[in-house]
């Protein structure tokens, strides 16, 4: 069997100008960097043609510690949309290095249905991500230079100063950490702490921004701390948003890839969905859609993760209009959630994966929630077993939720046709109408509860009393409208990683706040999750190498 790195580095990739043609872009208005990615100018956007284009979410049920496949499904599903004549394009987010050389490994797909150049994407890209990281970490600095000043500081209280450092690796040691030290001249000597890049507010700002215009003013926004005196301090305080939006000239640009079957591909963006809102920009988005009748894109992990935060922040936030929904499924974990073990669930188990069926029907609830009749993708794999694949087709026949099985992996777009046909026919089922499942106006602690209740099957929310404090501070500030962002483990429905299949009744713990007014919304932490996640025992950085001649292997 054929690793995905060997797969992509023996296809025949095209120009990316080639691939800019089949969009529309001439070659000359293509911002290369090599020759096979480049940057499409925001010009290029086109919101007369967005109202006629159709966009296609895919979500997947709760996850095994590996995924399940739904970047895999989301790039077969394009290819397939175009073997049968359609004129598609995927439209993902950009791949972290923490995951890359942590478990999951990269996020380019796999087998034959990966996006390529497969290396570049997994490994620093374009830079974006870099970008990001070095706008938050110059908002940091100017912090700790301002406090330093004896003349023209803003009084900022170190000990309410609430914006971390950011960098894209995981890194447990750096979660807390105390700065400053080593005399006058070195700095306040106060505690702060490293976030992951993909959980940096300017990453989450630069999601969901319109323009440059506005991706300024998103980064002025951002809530800093309070004044000895008790005034909020913002990074336009510290006019920082100039310089911050100047590093970030190139990164608010979507990247244009292709697949390994020639589809355009555009990837932009790279927040996590367990600890932010785990979509790709909307910015990408509309490129996808003035460029192409159809768009395919995703959101991380689970519904009641990615596809929760993609309706009531990405969609509202940029007034987009989702057609049809697929929610990706796999036999395995379905039999994981049924109480498999996980060395075992690539056994034969017709009992557990009838239990696991619990938690695939409370996916497909959840999108219904939204107004959408949701379509069961299952990605096949070589353990499935023909009993398993029939009782899991039987099922969602019996649910009266249409099903199809995705064999993109082994076969790219020929193994999704089926699936893509279902697609057109959700498209145009006038039937899916997406409703928000709560109003912006709403109180928080009313916003947090639906969601916890509706999603995750939640009986109740306890906050903590630093949490309760925070979310009056919030208040107090009167920033308006805020949406909801909740940092979950994305190994359950709850808030507990121990409790699988489909929980009910347990209590949400929200144990702080955290203010993202640049981005147009609040961070409620539930239960243990971390915003700088931790290696595993064994990292897949421990098996990539690269040989004399500069072949790269281990990455997948």
């Amino acid at each position: 069997m054929n690793h995905d790195i060997s797969i992509a580095q023996a296809a025949k990739i095209r120009p990316i100008g080639e691939i800019g043609e089949i969009l529309g872009i001439p070659k000359d208005d293509l911002e290369l960097y090599g020759k096979f990615k480049a940057k499409i100018p925001l010009s290029f956007i086109d919101e007369e043609r967005i109202k006629h284009a159709k966009l296609v979410l895919v979500t997947a049920i709760t996850p095994t510690p590996a995924g399940e496949g739904k970047t895999t499904t989301s790039i077969g599903l394009a290819q397939a949309l175009n073997v049968i004549g359609k004129k598609a394009t995927v439209v993902l987010r950009e791949p972290s290095l923490g995951p890359v050389f942590g478990i999951k490994g990269g996020a380019a797909g796999g087998g034959y249905s990966q996006v390529i150049p497969m290396e570049d994407i997994n490994l620093h890209f374009t830079g974006d991500i870099s970008a990001v990281e070095k706008a938050h970490n110059l908002l940091a600095a100017l912090i700790d230079n301002n406090i330093q000043l004896k003349t023209g500081n803003l009084g900022i209280d170190p000990r309410s100063i609430a914006w971390k450092r950011a960098m894209d690796m995981n890194e447990r040691s750096l979660r807390d950490i105390v700065i400053g030290l080593g005399g006058t001249s070195e700095g306040v000597p106060r505690q702060s702490g490293f976030n992951i890049t993909a959980a940096s507010e300017v990453m989450a700002l630069l999601c969901v921004a319109k323009d440059m215009n506005d991706l300024k003013r998103r980064l002025g926004n951002i809530f800093v701390g309070y004044t000895y005196a008790d005034k909020p301090v913002f990074a336009r305080d510290l006019k920082a948003q100039g310089a911050m939006a100047v590093l970030l000239r190139e990164a608010i640009k979507p990247n244009l890839v292709q697949t390994l079957e020639g589809t355009p591909a555009i990837i932009h963006g790279g927040p996590f969905a367990n600890i932010a809102q785990g979509t790709n920009t909307i910015i990408a988005t509309k490129m996808g859609l003035s460029l192409s009748d159809i768009v395919i894109t995703e959101a991380g992990f689970a519904s009641e993760l990615g596809a929760e935060k993609f309706f009531d922040i990405k969609m509202q936030f940029g007034n987009l209009n989702t057609n049809a929904v697929v929610i990706v499924a796999t036999i395995r974990a379905l039999k994981y959630h049924g109480g498999a073990k996980l060395t075992g669930i690539q056994n034969e188990d017709l009992s557990a994966l009838e239990k696991g069926f619990e938690n695939l029907d409370k996916h497909i609830e959840n999108m219904q929630l939204f107004g959408f009749n949701p379509i069961v993708a299952v990605n096949k794999f070589d353990s499935d077993t023909r009993s398993e694949i029939n009782l899991l087709i039987d099922h969602c026949c019996i649910k009266g939720v249409k099903v199809a099985l995705n064999n993109s992996w082994a076969e790219g777009g020929n193994g999704a046709v089926d699936l893509a046909k279902m697609v057109i026919e959700a498209i145009n089922d006038k039937s899916n109408r997406f409703k928000p499942i709560y109003e912006l106006s709403w109180p928080f602690e009313k916003k947090i509860e639906t969601i916890c209740k509706l999603m995750y099957g939640a009986g109740n929310v306890e906050y903590a009393p630093k949490a309760k404090l925070q979310l009056e501070r919030i208040n107090q500030l009167a920033l308006g409208d805020l949406a909801v962002c909740i940092a979950k483990t994305q190994k359950s429905l709850s808030d507990d990683p121990a409790k699988k299949g489909r929980p009910e009744g347990f209590t949400v713990k929200i144990r702080e706040v955290e203010l993202s007014s640049g981005a147009g919304f609040i961070v409620p932490i539930a239960g243990t999750i971390m915003r700088m996640p931790g290696l595993p025992s064994v990292p897949s950085a421990e098996n990539i190498d690269i040989d004399s001649e500069g072949r790269i292997t281990g990455l997948f």
